[in-house]
């Protein structure tokens, strides 16, 4: 069992208009997870509630797109780990999308287990360093569909940086103090 920063079993929303994909998602997880199904963007805004941890969306749905469900679920302030779960190769729009990962299907077991394991240890970072993970998982999509000559390319390359930089003077700081506090505690 999975239990988020708060001590509670950690909760999967999985959002795929595939009911026997998102069934499947769904057996894959429900041994370490609470997991909740929903197979089109309406169902899952109506089953999201502040206990989801992590949303696994499918971007290519009918009638609410993911990007749609992504967008309102920012709007209304969930703060939830989303990753896009997708057949959709990425490109340069998914520079301003807000969230954590994209994995490209098919996923195996093992994917779909990591990638959650991966979002619930995210959850316990900053927002800072939060930023920088999902700069970096974009850049790597991007650079996994071979789409890296674009000008949204490289403005989050450079983005990546400048946040990368202010992730490692983060930890530099709270290195020295940490040292500076563990030297006082043995004077």
């Amino acid at each position: 069992m999975s239990a988020n920063v708060d001590g509670e079993r950690t909760t999967v929303l999985v959002v795929d208009d595939e009911p026997d994909l998102a069934e499947l998602y769904r057996v894959y997880l429900s041994s370490d997870y609470e997991v909740r199904v929903a197979t089109s963007g309406e169902e899952a805004l109506e089953r999201m509630d502040d206990a989801v941890d992590v949303v696994l969306l499918d971007r290519r749905m009918p009638e609410m797109s993911g990007t749609e469900v992504l967008t309102e679920l920012r709007r209304e302030g969930y703060d939830a780990r989303v990753a896009m779960l997708t057949a959709v190769e990425p490109a340069g729009d998914i520079v301003e999308m807000p969230f954590d990962d994209y994995k490209t299907k098919p996923v195996t077991k093992a994917d779909l287990v990591t990638l959650v394991q991966v979002l619930v240890q995210r959850a316990e970072y900053d927002e800072q360093s939060q930023r920088f993970f999902a700069l970096a998982s974009k850049k790597a999509a991007l650079e996994a569909a071979d789409n890296t000559g674009t000008e949204e390319y490289e403005g989050l390359t450079e983005e990546l940086q400048a946040v990368r930089e202010q992730v490692d003077e983060t930890l530099d700081r709270l290195s020295a103090r940490d040292a500076f506090a563990e030297a006082l505690s043995k004077a």
